[in-house]
């Protein structure tokens, strides 16, 4: 008699990843799905979560992104502002940048975060920044409203327009092997309230992965966080 074939684990898979398979393997069987369906899920390669995190405008907000449900903060998601009254100069830049040096990185040049669109491969001939600045503004201001020597900078800010749904290229570690993975975000147009709509990574290293894929029998998705996770500054 053979024994049942066990549905492969695609390698990279934390242990809260892997609960939500079983959990998905689980409601299969109650519902009467044969084998061959629930090896589907644990065989997707790709991993994505649905998010909905804002950062205010005019404000200092950050948020951890922790791209594989491992624990470990792999990047900053960070809106910053700063004015002075007395000389009526301010600074406003959102960015996502890696977790304190941890060696992560941003598909980006010169600092700058590039602002890809759907269909975009994300791997390793990617050039990876370790500073991703996606919009910038800096001048001065008479009660905190933009003049017209605003400056703009980085790819996001689109000369103050803002930008919607492009995609953050990034490239992580998984216990000390390469992983590349993407974020969704929106940053409306200036003073920029900037919001994380979603993202994903491939579980086998150095494999690349397509921006904006989120179907297919390869993903697998995960439940999006609780509003209390999603706290704004909080570790």
């Amino acid at each position: 008699m053979k024994l049942p074939l066990q549905p492969r684990t695609p390698t990279g898979l934390p242990d809260s990843v892997q609960h939500q398979l079983n959990m998905y393997a689980l409601a299969a069987s109650a519902a009467g799905v044969g084998m061959l369906a629930l090896a589907m899920p644990a065989e997707g390669k790709i991993v994505y979560t649905p998010a909905h995190i804002v950062l205010g405008a005019r404000s200092n907000t950050h948020y951890y992104l922790d791209l594989n449900h491992d624990g470990v903060k792999d990047f900053t998601f960070l809106h910053a502002y700063f004015y002075s009254v007395t000389t009526g100069f301010f600074g406003s830049w959102v960015s996502m940048t890696p977790y304190k040096g941890n060696g992560n990185g941003v598909m980006g040049l010169n600092r700058n975060a590039s602002a890809l669109r759907a269909g975009v491969k994300v791997g390793p001939s990617g050039h990876f920044s370790r500073y991703g600045l996606m919009a910038g503004a800096g001048g001065i201001a008479r009660n905190r409203t933009q003049t017209p020597d605003t400056a703009f900078s980085g790819a996001w800010a689109n000369s103050g327009k803002g930008l919607g749904n492009r995609y953050l290229g990034l490239e992580f570690a998984i216990k000390g092997k390469v992983h590349y993975g993407w974020a969704r975000a929106k940053v409306s147009a200036f003073h920029f309230t900037a919001t994380l709509t979603g993202y994903a990574y491939e579980t086998i290293p150095n494999k690349p992965i397509i921006t904006g894929k989120t179907k297919g029998p390869e993903v697998v998705t995960m439940q999006p966080a609780t509003l209390g996770r999603l706290a704004l500054g909080r570790k």
